[in-house]
């Protein structure tokens, strides 16, 4: 058979640009030494399992933050909002900055302030001083996650950033199962506080091995304050119109316009520029927009399944929270396991089709658990939620890789500024999703019909993938 014409830029590929390559390549150099190499590449995973650890453990630790600070459980809400916020509003800017005066600066500064922010945390008197700290916390975090990849990306050569992304991936994926169980065991023994103080030396360490990372020159690009205030405005008032939806729905509907209208007067600025704060540029990739579009689909139908199946499994089904928690774990841990072979075969085969494959896996398992007849085999949810760790560590990875290959060496932190804006968008939808069909059915149905949205948007992330690569692929036949 014979083969035809290179693929056209923008479409999925598994193999990076020639000219990005050489650079890439270049760039790879910088970490010659072994030990240094190993020690650069831990730092980054480090820092992820970092704030990955931090938010699991808030997340679990609000009721009894609340009752220590004698506030009510709905403003205590506000203690993992802040932090949402702040990642939200944070991300773009961040990658822009480590672009322009280097990533390893931009990101050892925001370990620094992350650091900084989980000693106020620790130290917090009041509910207000902890939302203001875990605000800071969020600044600090959006310049790790915009720029751990790309950091990545220097680090190790082009055939094995699929691996990388792999490590990145697993992580993540310990760090969210550790996080729950580590956040018991500490509340077991000590006060709240403790929760994070014992990041701290964790977070001492990182900083020091961070020295190992490659120090290469950024732009020097001017920052565009303007731009970065209609950014933060546009994804402030989102995440507030998010939390407030099913009580004030008029100031949601508000905020939401607020938010568009800032939205649309930031692409207007910055549609001419070379740069831009939102990765413009790199959008009119149809390989890096389609990457996007699924991201947000895959995260929203991944978050509604995993807010939804501890209702389900106790409402639904009346299990104990220590056996919800057992039927849970296999989720996470098949992440854990799947995607550092994910990240190998990646980068031996289209990220198209593990995409496709791994959308279509973790939708049949969140159907499986909305339709199957579990109140008769309830261990029958533990093979389901085993695949949909499987679906999602296939996806994750290849949608992660194609989407870094899909933009050039210069532009990495921006496509880690847009991965973590929209992992993050698909989590607040699927968190809006759950909130409404709670509102709108009985508490006994709505988590199954979650489960169902969940499994149809991934369905959806899957069919995307699959139609942009046979778009793809037509030149080999």
């Amino acid at each position: 058979m014979k083969r035809g014409p290179a693929p056209k830029a923008g479409r999925f590929s598994t193999q990076p640009e020639p000219a990005a390559a050489s650079e890439h390549a270049a760039d790879a150099l910088s970490v010659r030494a072994q030990p240094r190499r190993l020690a650069a590449i831990s730092s980054v995973l480090a820092a992820m399992v970092l704030v990955v650890l931090n938010t699991a453990i808030a997340n679990m630790a609000l009721p009894t933050i609340a009752q220590s600070l004698h506030v009510a459980p709905a403003l205590s809400i506000w203690i993992i909002t802040a932090n949402q916020a702040a990642l939200l509003m944070a991300l773009l800017p961040c990658a822009a900055l480590g672009e322009s005066l280097g990533y390893r600066r931009v990101f050892r500064w925001g370990v620094t302030l992350f650091m900084a922010a989980t000693l106020m945390c620790a130290l917090a008197p009041t509910l207000s001083w902890l939302i203001a700290a875990r605000l800071l916390q969020g600044l600090g975090s959006a310049a790790v996650m915009a720029l751990a990849i790309a950091l990545l990306r220097q680090v190790v050569p082009s055939q094995q950033l699929g691996a990388a992304i792999g490590w990145n991936a697993l992580a993540v994926a310990l760090s969210s199962a550790a996080g729950p169980a580590m956040g018991a065991a500490i509340l077991s023994v000590a006060d709240w506080p403790w929760l994070f103080a014992v990041l701290l030396p964790f977070g001492l360490w990182v900083m020091l091995a961070a020295h190992a990372l490659p120090a290469v020159d950024g732009t020097a690009r001017k920052a565009d304050l303007l731009s970065i205030a209609l950014n933060a405005g546009t994804f402030a008032s989102l995440v507030i119109a998010a939390g407030v939806i099913t009580e004030q729905t008029a100031l949601a509907a508000a905020l939401l316009a607020i938010s568009a209208i800032q939205l649309t007067l930031l692409v207007k600025r910055e549609r001419q520029k070379e740069a831009p704060l939102i990765p413009l540029d790199l959008l009119r990739s149809n390989s890096f927009r389609i990457s996007v579009i699924a991201s947000v689909l895959c995260f929203a139908g991944q978050t509604a399944g995993l807010v939804a199946l501890p209702f389900y499994l106790q409402h639904s089904l009346g299990q104990e929270v220590l056996m919800t928690g057992f039927y849970m774990i296999p989720w996470p841990l098949t992440v854990a396991l799947i995607a550092p072979l994910a990240g190998r075969l990646s980068n031996r085969r289209s990220t198209a089709w593990f995409c496709s494959v791994g959308g279509i896996c973790l939708s049949t398992g969140l159907a499986g658990a909305a339709l199957w007849p579990l109140q008769e085999n309830l261990m029958m949810l533990v093979p389901l939620t085993m695949l949909c760790g499987l679906g999602f560590g296939l996806f994750n990875v290849a949608n992660n890789r194609n989407m870094f290959l899909s933009a050039p060496m210069s532009r990495s932190g921006a496509a880690g500024g847009m991965q973590g804006t929209a992992r993050l968008l698909g989590q607040t939808a699927g968190a809006v999703l759950m909130t409404l069909l709670f509102n709108l059915f009985p508490a006994d149905s709505a988590p199954q019909l979650a489960l169902g949205a969940g499994a149809l948007l991934n369905l959806f992330a899957a069919l995307i993938c699959t139609l942009q690569g046979r778009q793809a692929y037509s030149y080999k036949s």
